[in-house]
């Protein structure tokens, strides 16, 4: 088994491995490739994230300095946008939900490295899927850890650091990141659909 299928079946795997390496630098020069781009060179922005990512949905938007590090574990709905600098390390699976939204400035880390320094510096990685649930707003700042789900519907307070699972229909938001209430029917504003 390489350690690219260790890492796709969530087992431990050696972060040092030459393929992966190799597999780092081509997400780099599609990334880097990619925040070159202008504005209106949104087919040209549509074929390169096809190109890097497992999958990626229609009317998807990522505002340049865009980061991630192997692209291919990244699954994208539609209709999702992503603010400035936003940085996705995918050793894990990254899962973004339709009608999501991602401040500026926010980064999902699913990949922990070992506790143990022997271990740690022999390269031993511990990949963690993440989960964004559809219509989520993950406010500008925040910090997703490994192995979270972030529930539909949910909000995200800016800076917050998400160290575990949050459910549907919640604002949460702090360090770590906590369940503050329940959006309910008075979070209206009175917008006309």
């Amino acid at each position: 088994m390489t350690e690219w299928d260790k890492m796709q079946a969530h087992q431990i795997y050696n972060d040092f491995d030459d393929d992966l390496f190799r597999r780092r630098v081509e997400a780099k020069k599609l990334f880097k490739e990619f925040n070159l781009t202008n504005d209106d060179e949104i087919n040209r922005r549509h074929e390169i994230m096809i190109k890097l990512f497992k999958r990626v949905g229609e009317r998807v938007w990522i505002e340049p300095e865009f980061i991630c590090e192997f692209g291919k574990n990244i699954s994208i709905g539609n209709d999702v946008y992503i603010n400035f600098g936003c940085t996705l390390l995918d050793c894990g699976q990254i899962e973004i939900g339709n009608n999501t939204l991602i401040g500026p400035h926010v980064s999902a880390y699913s990949a922990n490295h070992s506790l143990d320094a022997a271990e740690r510096i022999a390269g031993a990685l511990i990949p963690k899927p993440i989960r964004i649930g559809d219509r989520v707003w993950i406010g500008g700042g925040s910090t997703i850890l490994g192995g979270v789900t972030i529930g539909d519907d949910s909000v995200i307070g800016a800076g917050s650091v998400v160290t575990r699972d949050i459910p549907s229909g919640v604002i949460a938001a702090g360090n770590p990141c906590r369940i503050l209430r329940k959006i309910d029917s008075n979070d209206k504003i009175g917008y006309q659909i």
